[in-house]
Order: C-alpha cells, then sequence, then structure tokens
C-alpha cells in the first residue's frame, strides 16, 4: 500500500536493530535559520548547550527545555519550564514530552501501521529550507542508527516564535482606556517523512502557560490506494473512479509530568451535571463533583468532563495547588482495536512502556504491548499520561496535488499556576481576587 523511501525489506530490519538506540540523543547548531547549520559536538551528560532551547518572548514569559532525538519516536523534548515575569524561578511543568505512536489503520481492512514502531517515522526526519522556519534556528539533528549511515546528519529541527493575536482586551471601567497584549508563542517543530505522508510535529509554548502539540500530516495521497468502492473510499479525479481509500490517523502522546520538580503528581477527573429548574430559581442549575484518580484509567471524553494533573509538592502565591487541565482537540474516535477504544489513559510510569502500539521494548513475560495493556489496576504514584486525538481522513479533491496540511492535537492548559493571568499589567497587578467596581 504505502512505499516508503527506503525498501519495506530493508525498513523491517532497520527498525529491529534501532531499538537498542531509544534513547541516543543529537547534535545541534544554534545560529540564525539563514546560516547553514554545523553538527555540534557529542551529547555531554545532562543537557548541554547543544541541547537545550531557552527563548525569552517578548511578553516577558521565558520557557526552557532540553531536547533529543530517539530512532523511533524522534524528537523528545525534556525537563520543560515556565517562567513568567514576577516568577522568582522557572516552574518545571514536564520531565518529558514525545509522540507515543502514529496508528494507521485503512477502511478496506487490507492495510494496518503502526508508523512510529513500524514504518520509519524517526528515521524519515527531512532536511528543512530556511523558508520552513521563519525568523528561527535550524538545528541539526543526528539520527540514531539512521538507516543512511553515511547521511546520519538532518538539518531538521526549527526553533521560532510567532505572534498568535489576542492574549487579551479589556476596556477600562472608565472607558477611556484599553487593556490589550497580543500573545507571543515559542514553536518547535520537525517534518518526518512515512511513506507518502510528511507529518509536521508541532510543540507551541504560548506566553500564558499554555501549551498546544499538534500533527499535522501532508504530502500526497499514495498512489497505489485508488483502489476502493464507495463507502470506503473517494473518487478523486475524473468521474467516478480512482476511490482514494479512506484511513484513520490515530495519533497518542506520551507525557511524563514533573510538576514543580517531583514526579509524585495527582490525577482529578471533573464532571458537571445540568439539573431542570427547581426551587423558584429562574434556571437550571450545574454541579461540578471531583474524583481523584488514585488507580491507572482507560478515560473517556464526555459532556462537561475534564482532567489535570496536580503538583503534589507546589502553590502558588495564591496558596492553591499548581495544576495542568488537559483540553482536548477535536478527534474521531477509531473503534476498530481495543487500544484506540479511549481518549486519555493514566498508567503508572514503567520505564519500558514507551509506545501506545507495538511497543518495541521487553516488559517482561505476559506484559501487553499497547497501552489498554498498560491500565492493570496499579495505584498512581508517578503517573505517566497518554493523549489519543484521532482522525479519519476521507479523501477529496482538493487532497491533491500537494496535500494541504490536516491538523490534530490537544492542549495543557495552566490551572492556578500562576495567581493571577501571568500577562497582566501593572496598573491591574492589584486586582486579585473579589474587585468591587470603582474601588
Amino acid at each position: 500500500m504505502r512505499v516508503n523511501r527506503i525498501s519495506r525489506a530493508r525498513s523491517r530490519t532497520a527498525v529491529g536493530l534501532s531499538v537498542a538506540a531509544l534513547a541516543v540523543g543529537a547534535t545541534t547548531a544554534a545560529g540564525p535559520a539563514v546560516a547553514q547549520p554545523k553538527a555540534a559536538p557529542a551529547a555531554a551528560p545532562g543537557c548541554s548547550t547543544a541541547y537545550k532551547i531557552e527563548q525569552k518572548l517578548s511578553t516577558g514569559t521565558t520557557w526552557r527545555m532540553c531536547w533529543h532525538y530517539e530512532s523511533e519516536a524522534g524528537l523528545v523534548l525534556e525537563n520543560i519550564s515556565y517562567q513568567p515575569k514576577g516568577e522568582a524561578q522557572p516552574i518545571k511543568v514536564l520531565t518529558s514530552a514525545k509522540l507515543g505512536q502514529i496508528h494507521v489503520p485503512y477502511d478496506d481492512g487490507k492495510a494496518e501501521y503502526d508508523d512510529l514502531t513500524g514504518a520509519g517515522f524517526g528515521q524519515g526526519l527531512m532536511t528543512m529550507a530556511p523558508g520552513e522556519c521563519p525568523g528561527g534556528t535550524i538545528k541539526t539533528v543526528k539520527i540514531p542508527n539512521a538507516w543512511d549511515p553515511q547521511h546520519p546528519n538532518v538539518n531538521g529541527l526549527c526553533t521560532t516564535t510567532r505572534s498568535r493575536g489576542h492574549a487579551y482586551r479589556m476596556e477600562a471601567d472608565t472607558g477611556n482606556k484599553v487593556y490589550q497584549t497580543q500573545g507571543k508563542d515559542l514553536l518547535i517543530y520537525t517534518v518526518n517523512k512515512v511513506g507518502w505522508y510528511e507529518y509536521i510535529t508541532e510543540w507551541r509554548f504560548q506566553d500564558d502557560g499554555t501549551i498546544n502539540m499538534n500533527i499535522g500530516a501532508t504530502g500526497s495521497l499514495s498512489p497505489g490506494d485508488y483502489d476502493a468502492g464507495d463507502g470506503r473510499g473517494w473518487p478523486i479525479g475524473k468521474g467516478a473512479k480512482a476511490y482514494a481509500t479512506s484511513h484513520s490517523h490515530n495519533v497518542f502522546w506520551r507525557l511524563d509530568f514533573g510538576l514543580d520538580g517531583s514526579s509524585k503528581n495527582k490525577v482529578e477527573q471533573y464532571d458537571s451535571v445540568v439539573s431542570p429548574p427547581r426551587n423558584g430559581n429562574e434556571g437550571p442549575t450545574n454541579k461540578t463533583t471531583r474524583t481523584k484518580i488514585t488507580k491507572e484509567l482507560a478515560g473517556d471524553a464526555a459532556n462537561m468532563r475534564w482532567w489535570r494533573v496536580v503538583s503534589d509538592t507546589g502553590k502558588n502565591k495564591d496558596e492553591h495547588a499548581r495544576s495542568y487541565e488537559i483540553v482536548p482537540g477535536a478527534t474521531t474516535k477509531y473503534l476498530g482495536r481495543p487500544f484506540t477504544k479511549h481518549d486519555v489513559y493514566f498508567t503508572e510510569y514503567k520505564k519500558c512502556e514507551q509506545f501506545a502500539t507495538n511497543n518495541l521494548l521487553n516488559c517482561g513475560a505476559g506484559a501487553g504491548t499497547s497501552v489498554d495493556k498498560y491500565v492493570n489496576g496499579q495505584t498512581l504514584t508517578h503517573p505517566i499520561v497518554w493523549v489519543n486525538v484521532g482522525f479519519h481522513h476521507i479523501a477529496r479533491d482538493e487532497d491533491q496535488q500537494p496535500m494541504p496540511v490536516h491538523w490534530q492535537g490537544f492542549s495543557l492548559a495552566p490551572r492556578d499556576v500562576t495567581a493571577m493571568n501571568p500577562l497582566t499589567p501593572p496598573e491591574l497587578a492589584d486586582q486579585n481576587g473579589h474587585v468591587e467596581n470603582g474601588s
């Protein structure tokens, strides 16, 4: 069905050889995007300068993190911290964040791929031209156990900043002043080719503490997949022929939180229920309840349901526990496999559990190789979060040629990480809590 740059026979061999290289790092080069990147020295223990990303945005927020590159998962971000203006020290958010799998089943049942561990995602890192990283820096990545050992270094990691529009807007009570700020983001992304698809893996760090994780699929529709019929494909080209086979992209992310530098984070689920008006009230009532998730969970999104990961050690200046809320993006749940039937998984940390499906590492006799099997009743003391976002791709005429990017992903929103909006202007800094009008 799909043909990669490297033959399928070779890809099977290379995937097997690359298991031992999961934790191997890469090399980088600093400098403007217009300059030709240079390979940096070999990695030093910990986070050497070559592996460090630090960006102070124009609104005053600084993001810091380390990175390395894995044979299968591609880019891995580590030790991610956030420091808005007014905070004396960086606030640790994530110990590590990476893709956990891209699972691609075709609607006709003839093909099914695990792009990370079975189709060479990490090996397919693409070289980026300066114009693909506007205003930023392109770093050089050394691919561990490269399938092309003569060319292991790829100029393929972009770090840049971008405006996102209004961070807020508020007219003063007097009506003679408008408070507004244009938000700024740090963007980090790579492009990985798998078969005819090219995946843009984007990590967007906002100045208000929000983290957005997105995958964009582009490239080409596979020319070998025009044999579907009605119900399993869509006609591309002249007349009712050349039916491009429909398929799903089930993307998993693996997040290891480390709020305030501790792995002992807590997980909470919130559900709200709306009830009809009663007792003379004008409108319906809405009650929200909290459930502490103390054991591993395969969770399903529902109306007015959300989850947060809570710091066990840190509080903001209002003495509220710091946390990050998981904000799902648009998704199409694929019900064909047990591991794709749930939207989020909370599992107890186990070093060998690195991929949501087709896990390559040996977790011992009887251990499962997919995330649904990782959920087996363990108490959560060091929770790992797996987020599953699906997209059912029914092709259209506009998908050729090349195919426009279609995005899927989710966000992590800060909840009580700071005592106030981290971008609050100085004139409003005293308005914390109940503020009387005209005071």
